[in-house]
């Protein structure tokens, strides 16, 4: 079989990273940083079986047309979008690959999320899935007022990190928006440095997902409350405890971190080289099926209610 060849557009960390994982996995890569990305030469390739979008959330639409027309699968980076409008204009402009393109919800792979997705929650009545840590602190040499996260439209925590809403939706399919209150920062109006989203879904459960830039420390964990057990996780470590009267059982699951991106780029590949029918993981973030989330964030965002600001020197 003939390896597949596969554009890479965005030359961040994110970036750098898809491209890494595809020539580790064998593919071959064209690698194209946004600043020197010319549409009209591209549409004009002929050499290229899929493409992996990894710019910022602010381009999205244009590019996800140019692969429907071109008849490329695409692997887009999370979130979609901000708007709901532009949501139902992403989805109906993808249509022709959407069967083999995939959204880069990659915590869908992590060893702890599949394990709870492989289990009975309907006993679970009460959730609260949690994130936090300090921007400032995530990569040498990085500054926020430089970076996408600043950018009033297609920034914020709440998009940044989306991957909590993702998981909630995952384990809870059909969760709706009930409240999501936030905090801003002067020097950067509309922009979110930490949010609360209160969820519910029909006949339950209820609870939280909430996500911060503030965080001294990183923490990625959600407790789920159920009628004969409470469970425990801790995505950092990772681990699942579950507590019941009789005592607490832990089962931890070590792994790498870029082991979840393999893993998404994987099934990606698999897609590529063997069309809808493709035998992949069974929580792969296929397109369609990341709908429902793409949708909650979206309609989240436009819902955030600023209750007041944070005092934080952001240099």
């Amino acid at each position: 079989m003939v390896s597949p060849h596969v554009a890479v557009i965005g030359a961040g960390s994110i970036g750098r990273r898809h491209a890494g994982n595809l020539d580790a996995l064998g593919a071959k890569v064209s690698h194209i940083g946004w600043r020197e990305f010319d549409a009209t030469a591209f549409a004009a390739r002929t050499d290229l079986d899929a493409v992996v979008i990894a710019t910022a959330t602010q381009i999205r639409l244009p590019l996800i047309a140019l692969c429907a027309q071109m008849g490329l699968p695409f692997y887009v980076e999370k979130p979609l979008t901000w708007s709901l409008e532009e949501l139902a204009a992403i989805h109906a402009a993808a249509a022709p690959v959407a069967e083999c393109s995939m959204v880069g919800f990659m915590m869908r792979y992590h060893p702890a999320l599949v394990a709870l997705g492989q289990e009975d929650l309907s006993d679970i009545y009460a959730f609260a899935f949690e994130i936090g840590h300090d921007v400032r602190q995530w990569r040498p040499n990085w500054r926020f007022d430089d970076s996408y996260a600043a950018q009033p439209e297609g920034g914020g925590v709440l998009l940044d990190l989306s991957h909590e809403v993702d998981i909630a939706q995952t384990l809870f399919p059909g969760l709706a928006l009930q409240a999501v209150d936030s905090l801003g920062h002067a020097e950067f109006p509309g922009v979110d440095f930490a949010t609360t989203l209160q969820l519910a879904a029909p006949g339950g459960p209820v609870g939280s997902v909430s996500m911060d830039y503030l965080s001294p420390v990183f923490i990625r964990r959600a407790r789920l409350r159920g009628i004969s057990r409470n469970v425990e996780i801790d995505f950092l470590k990772p681990s699942v405890s579950y507590i019941t009267s009789e005592g607490v059982e832990t089962r931890d699951y070590p792994f790498e971190r870029n082991d979840m991106f393999l893993g998404a780029m994987g099934d990606f590949l698999k897609l590529v080289t063997d069309g809808p029918e493709a035998k992949i993981s069974p929580q792969a973030p296929l397109l369609r099926q990341c709908l429902p989330t793409d949708h909650l964030v979206a309609e989240a965002w436009g819902k955030r209610a600023f209750q007041g600001d944070i005092d934080q020197d952001m240099g």
